[in-house]
């Protein structure tokens, strides 16, 4: 007796979904409610649970496959397992798919050792941005699984020259030239429309001004510790940033709106969303009612979020919405940049790295350390001289963090 394996609904308004991995081969046992299969979606990666108890069966799609929702992707067979797993090394094994090949990933050679277990989103694309042969690394997650940080160890750990076949120098002297084609992901191909949608849509302008973060370093200095020690989390500068930008969006409304036809839609809370690196590329999740939130508890929600970009667990419901964008180009070293609003969002605001500069103080030239910040807007809702004065008054914030404690 078998149970049929169906794609799950995935949120509003999302129909179909791409296959991104089997978490299960066939022949594995299967618990209820385990993770057998990821799904990538034009927002998160989406885990198919196992409907019933069992043994997983064949497949009905291969990796890469645009599955419905609803559809049959596969079946659970009745068992427990015991007797499926010796069958895999009989003349004739249940079918199993072959690996789908990527840029800079190949099926394992078979010899010597078991087979990998399948590698998780975030998995794949550090394997396809290091180029690492997965087969040669030694996993430490869940069940000897391969994760991120094993893939950028392994980059990071220079290989063991071994004794190269005659024909490996003859390979590498032919100087030819390559060329890869990889298939775009969904949540790639979400952001590109998007974006390139906003640059149709809006009448997009960008102004820039510069913080001296003396202040908040100071300060992060000061309490880091106790900080971490009382919260559990890390103190940052977005904690920072994001309550500064709440109380400059409550006294510019503005920059906080939207436009729906002929209407402006203004918002008394701030759902403010924050862009984050994820496997599949930048997604953003909300903070919602962040104007309620204490500085430790943006932080909070922040690494949370963080975490699960990484890990491809983001739920669909906690990229909804936001009413103002916050994106840091800094962590990745960028200078200044003109960030694209994220509709309907009507503005979004870029910080990006710090560094000592000359800047004069009491007419002397000192040394600080500045962020350059940008914030592009849509100028058909908000004016120059708005989104000046949001700058302004997030400048302010950030260099005397006391107006955040005092509301000012």
């Amino acid at each position: 007796m078998s149970t049929e394996i169906k794609v799950p609904v995935l949120g509003e308004s999302i129909t179909e979904a791409t296959l991104g991995e089997w978490l299960k081969q066939p022949g594995d046992p299967v618990a209820a409610d385990e993770p057998i299969a990821s799904l990538e979606t034009d927002k998160v990666s989406v885990e198919v649970p196992a409907p019933v108890a069992g043994v997983m069966g064949e497949y009905g799609v291969q990796v890469g496959d645009t599955v419905a929702v609803g559809a049959t992707i596969g079946v659970i067979e009745a068992g427990d397992g015991s007797a499926a797993k010796p069958a895999a090394a009989a003349p004739t094994p249940a079918p199993a798919p072959a690996p789908t090949e990527t840029a800079g990933q190949q099926a394992p050679a078979s010899g010597g050792g078991d087979a990998p277990a399948a590698l998780s989103p975030s998995v794949r694309r550090a394997v396809l941005e290091t180029g690492v042969d997965p087969a040669t690394i030694k996993g430490t997650g869940k069940d000897g699984r391969l994760t991120k940080d094993d893939v950028l160890a392994a980059k990071s750990t220079p290989a063991p020259q071994a004794s190269a076949p005659a024909a490996a120098p003859a390979q590498a002297a032919t100087g030819e030239r390559r060329e890869e084609r990889v298939k775009m992901t969904r949540l790639r191909q979400t952001i590109a429309k998007r974006l390139k949608e906003a640059q149709n849509t809006a009448a997009m302008l960008t102004t820039f001004n510069d913080v001296d973060m003396t202040a908040v370093i100071e300060a992060r200095a000061k309490y880091k510790d106790l900080f971490e020690k009382k919260h559990g989390v890390r103190l940052g500068f977005m904690g920072f940033f994001v309550k500064a930008a709440t109380m400059a969006l409550k006294d510019i409304p503005a920059v906080n709106a939207s436009i729906e036809g002929d209407e402006i839609v203004y918002h008394d809370y701030a759902d403010i969303s924050v862009a984050v690196s994820s496997p599949g590329g930048l997604v953003v999740p909300v903070i919602r009612d962040a104007q309620d939130l204490s500085v430790a508890g943006i932080e909070k929600t922040i690494g949370d979020f963080g975490k699960r970009a990484k890990d491809g667990t983001l739920k669909m419901d906690e990229m909804k919405g936001g009413t103002f964008t916050i994106s840091n180009g800094g962590v990745f070293g960028s200078l200044m940049s003109t960030p694209i609003i994220n509709p309907p969002q009507s503005a979004v605001l870029g910080l990006h790295r710090i560094e000592d500069r000359p800047v004069v103080r009491d007419g002397q030239v000192v040394v600080r350390p500045m962020m350059y910040l940008a914030l592009s807007y849509d100028h058909r809702l908000i004016d120059g001289r708005e989104a000046v004065t949001f700058l302004v008054a997030l400048k302010n914030a950030i260099e005397d963090p006391t107006r955040i404690l005092i509301d000012l």
